[in-house]
């Protein structure tokens, strides 16, 4: 009886081992757990800056309608790139290896390395000179990121806006799967022609501090698989590794039971 005994806890404690290692604690898997640093206002502190090949769709308004028609006029690029309807509405211009653009009667313009802010206020500046109290609407016409790895939707993502963070990009890419590593995530980035790398951490709100928290366009985002994953890997996919050890699992009480009658 004591023998039979044995057997039984032997499996018992077989099939709890492979549960416990089966499972994640929450500290694994939770985002931007409380940390000791303190949180920075960085959405004030942040604006993506103007790089070559960045496309800028710039319109000017102003009273006099008449008065803006020479600078709305739509441009080689467009006229090239794309038939949409709305593009003769839209002009769009690309910024060159000098970080210029041409627009039309002003002609070379330097907006690389500006934000958009400062870019708007100084076209309106060279547009007072042709018209009173102009107003422009600049915007990126290609903010993109492109987002890899262990997620739901991998892929490159076109973004309406030019403030968007590491965490709704991730979003759009409907989150990580259970497998990507979150506290390692890599980020690269191209400024001045440099490529630069630097990992985030999502399970502590430090990550709210980092300069890399809100995206400029072009990012990349590369999430790693969990060791776990990589442990799998060498045994094909999850499931089948699962099934073979429930199999085995079954097969075991199996022999104790029957060798215990």
């Amino acid at each position: 009886m004591k023998k039979h005994s044995d057997r039984i806890s032997v499996v018992t404690l077989c099939i709890g081992f492979l549960l416990l290692c089966s499972c994640a604690s929450r500290k694994d898997m939770v985002y931007l757990q409380p940390s000791q640093i303190q949180l920075e206002n960085m959405q004030v502190k942040y604006a993506p800056k103007i790089q070559q090949e960045d496309l800028l769709t710039i319109t000017v308004s102003a009273a006099d309608v008449k008065a803006t028609l020479p600078f709305n006029q739509q441009n080689v690029y467009q006229a090239t790139a794309g038939t949409a309807t709305d593009m003769a509405f839209k002009p769009t211009y690309l910024v060159d290896g000098k970080g210029e653009i041409d627009f039309p009667v002003i002609g070379k313009l330097k907006v690389g390395g500006l934000t958009r802010l400062e870019a708007t206020e100084l076209l309106r500046s060279k547009l007072k000179v042709y018209i009173n109290d102009p107003g422009v609407n600049l915007t990126f016409a290609n903010f993109k990121v492109t987002i890899l790895g262990e997620v739901n939707r991998p892929g490159n993502y076109t973004l309406p806006q030019e403030r968007v963070t590491v965490l709704e990009a991730l979003g759009l890419a409907g989150d990580l799967t259970l497998k990507g590593q979150r506290n390692n995530i890599l980020l690269v980035r191209e400024q001045n022609g440099e490529k630069k790398m630097e990992r985030l951490n999502l399970l502590t709100d430090s990550l709210l501090n980092s300069p890399y928290y809100y995206l400029a366009q072009n990012d990349v985002i590369y999430v790693e698989p969990n060791n776990s994953q990589v442990r799998n890997s060498r045994f094909g996919q999850d499931t089948n590794v699962w099934i073979s050890i429930t199999s085995l699992i079954i097969t075991i009480t199996a022999l104790v039971v029957t060798n215990a009658k």
